[in-house]
């Protein structure tokens, strides 16, 4: 069976999004990753804000507790 057309559509988009990092990062590998990292800790930091100014009644149990940061599980 192949896939169903959305899921090649978001592959797609993700070599496009993965193939723009690269070029923003002047084709480091290593670099690009290391923005990736940087841009995923500034957005767990901000939902983890979020979580923490919405009712836990308002929510109703629905956000999902925060994730361990890799630098706190280490240390």
């Amino acid at each position: 069976m192949s896939a169903a057309p959305e899921n090649s559509f978001h592959v797609a988009d993700l070599y496009l999004a993965a193939d723009q990092a690269i070029a923003a990062c002047g084709g480091d590998a290593r670099e690009t990753v290391k923005a990736l990292l940087v841009a995923n800790d500034f957005l767990e930091q901000q939902l983890d804000e979020l979580r923490a100014k919405v009712s836990t009644g308002y929510a109703c149990g629905r956000l999902p507790p925060s994730r361990e940061r890799k630098d706190e599980a280490d240390g």
